[in-house]
């Protein structure tokens, strides 16, 4: 890059300042920030100050949130304004919620997760995106006042099971809310920009793909740390580093020893080299190689090349969460100790303070000791099997350097503010649930994301394993490209359903709906069916000009001859056809030909060319047809899945339509608009029929956790004799029969319809509400501690419903269901 001269600093200078008089709050806030901002914020913060809201779509770890802080500061210097900032994860929003007490103190911030409500009524309320929309559909006191609203992570917006929830937030918002969405790095964020524009009015869209700490790329060959790119071509140009080629070129050929020594020499001397120049990464020699099979060093002497080499502290994405627990004991078999004892006592006491409140019986089932030994040798996993107290704890080590190495699956990858100085990627694959994939490029951007500290780093950098069959080019590929498109997950639920005709009526309903991103991405796509259509259209127009005939209609001509050709196909392929099929075959074929014979283009003498242009114009019409198939497909998707959901929402009662068309709830639709989650309509009909009021405290809650489990594909459940006994089996066997009915409905309306209700956690459910012992509750669950506190808290939202829509006895019970599951480590909360 060229240095600007003395004019250009000048002009540069001029229009600094003359926007810092033009946006005074932006700029004193700037000032008073550790750092200098950035363009993309400054440009975030001078939108919102001008009035517009503002998308922000910026890579991991730039400095995204700034603007959503500033957002927060406008809020706060008006009095009686808000400013809500929404999270798509509970540890996020907690993480927000500290950050934000530190700056405006704890009368000012809230907190509200489902589980957690702290000062709800604050001017700063920090939420689960969820929350905030029950606020907009119950019409909440909370939302008078409202100026700002934040959306953290807004490219959740794709996940297929909670992405509706974004734009039901984004649709429903006062059109006086300025929207603050913050994105990671997608291919199409003008295109969302658009929607938020067309939706929310004025919307400015900031996109930068600048990192704030460069990445550098490295391929790990043996002891080797080679650049993934070769700096001599020049940083334009991409070019993969030849050597990477080499090595994957002769990989069959004689290996020559002497190099492999002098090779892993000159690493360690590298590696000594690079330690002795803190945060200047690493000096990255190129070098021959000649070899058979390039072996991969263990975990442990990865570590201590970093270690060395000073790229630590280190996160190693490993796609499996028995992978990350073992790759922590590998290392520490390896007898890999990275702490001071300074360090180690700090870390000694931080755990002690942070896992006081666990009871002692628990700790020793949760493998506590190991645990803490562990991470004072600078050790840790991170993955959801972990006790969400155990991931705090790991988090906040590695935030304050005590930690140095963390195992972690992609999770630690989605918002976590962890960052490090180095990342490594074991595996470019993982199992999808069905089979190994190649991560994408936007997953690799993401989890390279963390790599490179603000403020700490000259550069982050990005470490790959040498495995077998590596391809560089494929690898350079994947960390050149930036296509990660943002797609809308959007579709009616009868919960929306239901919250909106209330509201709106069926009409505006039905308007609001194809408003949403998913109809406005659909509708794009129409955009471009239809120029596609209309292109052909007039080529259609030239086939069918040079096929005129001056005997006739030629186009009339050859639909005769092209049905008598698919005809006479027809008879040749079925020749099992039975005797009746293939006579009235043979008059309709003898028909026909008579038709084309008596035709006056068949006595045309340029009948054959004509006949070629007609092919061409059968085929490209046959294209015409299927493009606008898609077209009429396309429109209005939205609005016609909602009216599916009406006319099942009729069937069962809880809407009335009128013969004009109007539609308004019942008393069991007014039930619904409170019932939230996928199986809204089974736990309302559920309510409705009485299913569950015979149950105790222990059996609803077992009777929740069934309806909110999503078993593993290979978890079979405990089967009949496996089960709570008493009205807990009669209980779960009616509501899966309903749930059977229910699916056959929504199949017969052309909906997609639900996965069966699963038992598969209902015994261990039953215990722990029951007070049983931790240690009986996962051998009963098989499964992680994590992994049953994540479920526990979802059965805790769903009985939190309950005892707020049932009638007695059902909402008593759920109240004393809620008491018995929120216990031990379910009740553990760091806020």
């Amino acid at each position: 890059m060229i240095d600007p001269g003395p004019a250009e600093r000048y002009a540069q200078a001029r229009e600094t300042a003359e926007l810092d008089r033009s946006h005074p709050l932006t700029a004193a806030f700037a000032a008073s920030q550790r750092f200098s901002l950035d363009p993309f914020q400054l440009a975030g913060c001078r939108a919102l100050e001008a009035g517009r809201s503002v998308l922000v779509a910026a890579p991991t770890g730039a400095g995204k949130t700034i603007v959503g802080e500033f957002a927060v500061h406008l809020a706060m210097r008006e009095p009686g304004d808000k400013a809500f900032y929404t999270t798509p994860m509970k540890a996020l929003s907690n993480q927000k919620f500290r950050e934000l007490q530190d700056v405006y103190g704890p009368d000012e911030v809230g907190l509200l997760t489902g589980d957690t409500n702290i000062n709800g009524n604050a001017r700063v309320v920090v939420m689960t995106t969820e929350v905030l929309r029950n606020m907009l559909y119950a019409d909440s006191p909370a939302l008078r006042g409202l100026r700002y609203v934040v959306m953290d992570e807004v490219h959740y917006l794709a996940d297929r099971f909670r992405g509706a929830v974004w734009e039901e937030v984004i649709i429903h918002l006062a059109p006086s809310v300025r929207l603050v969405s913050l994105s990671a790095t997608v291919s199409n964020a003008e295109e969302f920009g658009d929607w938020l524009d067309t939706v929310r009015g004025d919307t400015e869209v900031i996109v930068s793909e600048t990192r704030p700490v460069p990445l550098e790329q490295h391929v790990l060959v043996r002891g080797d740390l080679l650049p993934l790119f070769d700096d001599r071509a020049g940083v334009a140009t991409a070019q993969v580093n030849q050597e990477l080629m080499r090595i994957r070129s002769f990989k069959g050929s004689n290996f020559d020893n002497n190099r492999r020594v002098q090779a892993a020499n000159s690493a360690r001397h590298a590696g000594y080299e690079a330690s002795r120049r803190p945060n200047r990464g690493m000096k990255r020699p190129v070098r021959s190689a000649n070899v058979q099979r390039v072996e991969r060093l263990d975990r442990p002497d990865v570590v201590e090349l970093l270690s060395r080499s000073n790229l630590l502290p280190a996160i190693f994405f490993i796609f499996s969460r028995a992978g990350c627990d073992a790759a922590v004991q590998q290392v520490r078999r390896g007898g890999v100790r990275l702490t001071s004892q300074d360090e180690r006592r700090e870390i000694r006491a931080i755990v002690e303070e942070r896992t006081r409140s666990l009871p002692d019986e628990d700790l020793a089932v949760l493998g506590y000791w190991q645990w803490l030994d562990n991470l004072e040798r600078g050790l840790a996993s991170h993955h959801a099997g972990l006790l969400p107290a155990f991931k705090e704890v790991v988090e906040e080590l590695f935030r304050r350097k005590l930690v140095k190495v963390v195992f972690a699956t992609e999770t630690l990858a989605l918002g976590i503010n962890m960052p490090a100085r180095t990342v490594v990627l074991e595996k470019l694959e993982k199992f999808n649930g069905e089979a190994r994939v190649a991560i994408t490029s936007g997953e690799y951007t993401q989890l390279t994301g963390r790599a490179g500290r603000r403020g700490i780093d000259v550069e982050g950098h990005a470490v790959i394993q040498w495995t077998e069959g590596l391809d560089p080019q494929a690898v350079a590929a994947l960390a050149s490209r930036r296509t990660y498109p943002l797609n809308s997950s959007f579709r009616p639920t009868y919960n929306m359903a239901v919250n909106l005709i209330d509201q709106f009526g069926r009409p505006r309903a039905r308007e609001i709906l194809e408003s949403s991103f998913a109809q406005f991405q659909a509708d794009r796509a129409v955009v471009g069916l239809a120029r596609q259509v209309r292109d052909q259209e007039e080529s259609l127009a030239g086939y069918r000009k040079a096929m005129t005939c001056d005997r006739g209609d030629f186009t009339e001509y050859s639909s005769i001859r092209r049905e008598l050709s698919d005809v006479e196909k027809l008879n040749r392929k079925d020749a099992n056809a039975s005797r009746r099929t293939r006579d009235e075959r043979q008059r309709h074929i003898a028909s026909l030909r008579k038709r084309m014979q008596r035709h006056a283009c068949h006595g045309c003498p340029d009948r054959e060319q004509h006949a070629r242009w007609a092919e061409r114009y059968w085929k490209l019409k046959r294209q015409i047809d299927k493009l606008r198939h898609q077209i009429d497909t396309r429109t209005g998707t939205v609005a016609r899945i909602f009216d599916r959901v009406v006319d099942v929402l009729d069937e069962l009662d809880y809407v009335q339509v009128a013969e004009d068309g109007t539609t308004a709830l019942t008393p069991s639709g007014r039930t619904m608009r409170r019932i939230y989650g996928e199986r809204d309509l089974l736990v309302a009909e559920s309510l409705r029929l009485g299913l569950w009021k015979d149950l105790d405290a222990a059996s609803l809650a077992a009777i929740a956790c069934s309806l909110v489990y999503e078993p593993r594909r290979d978890d079979a459940g405990p089967g009949e004799r496996g089960l709570p006994r008493g009205p807990f089996r009669a209980a779960f066997t009616a509501t899966l029969d309903l749930w059977q009915r229910l699916d056959d409905l929504e199949r017969e309306h052309h909906l997609p319809g639900s996965e069966p209700i699963s038992s598969g956690l209902a015994t261990a459910m039953h215990t722990w509400a029951r007070d049983g012992m931790l240690d009986r509750v996962l051998g009963e669950a098989d499964m992680a501690a994590g992994d049953f506190v994540r479920w526990a808290k979802q059965t805790i939202d769903l009985l939190d419903q309950l005892s707020l829509v049932a009638d007695q006895p059902i909402a008593g019970t759920a109240r004393k269901a809620l008491d018995s599951v929120r216990r031990g480590i379910v009740a553990y909360s760091t806020v």
